[in-house]
């Protein structure tokens, strides 16, 4: 088993995980097709999907996306723009006055590399966003990143390292770092 592993696939905790899965997409797809303005649906569904209720000065414009929601904690503040997925399974935390702009992603769970145990296990880490962090459009945030207070992530950037606070980052070229 790599030492990274999270979860075995199949296993008792994996089904439960699966169970939580089709149960929070019911409950999105369902928070996704409201009238923008039914702001008592929304509630009740934000309240179903996190587990307690959405902080009166947390915003989130759906569409909206999570795998499991339980695991998402957002802090005073937190303006969360349309079309963003959170797959907090390993937990995902954004501190107050976080931004969120269209279309990020915070995945905080994958598969290992090595093609042997690809389909046996999931693996990842948890997501930690510091006080008033903007993320720009598009960007996509990896399992295992703390991101400094202050810190800005240019729009498109796949964040795989922590970042420093107080700083900008930017890219998405991708290249080949391994070969087996």
């Amino acid at each position: 088993m790599p030492d990274d592993a999270l979860l075995l696939i199949h296993s008792p905790e994996f089904r439960a995980m699966a169970a939580r899965v089709l149960q929070v997409t019911a409950l999105t797809s369902r928070l996704n097709s409201l009238p923008f303005d039914d702001e008592e649906g929304k509630a009740a569904l934000f309240e179903q999907i996190l587990g307690h209720p959405l902080g009166s000065t947390v915003t989130i414009y759906p569409p909206f996306f999570t795998d499991n929601g339980l695991h998402l904690e957002l802090g005073e503040r937190v303006f969360i723009n349309q079309n963003c997925t959170f797959l907090d399974y390993a937990g995902i935390r954004l501190g107050a006055g976080v931004m969120v702009a269209p279309k990020v992603a915070f995945i905080t769970v994958g598969h290992p590399v090595d093609p042997e145990p690809r389909h046996r296990y999931l693996t990842g880490g948890p997501i930690d966003v510091a006080e008033n962090v903007w993320i720009g459009a598009g960007a996509t945030i990896l399992p295992g990143v703390t991101i400094g207070r202050d810190a800005v992530i240019a729009a498109g950037a796949v964040v795989v390292d922590d970042v420093p606070a107080a700083s900008l980052v930017t890219g998405q070229k991708a290249t080949v770092a391994r070969r087996w």
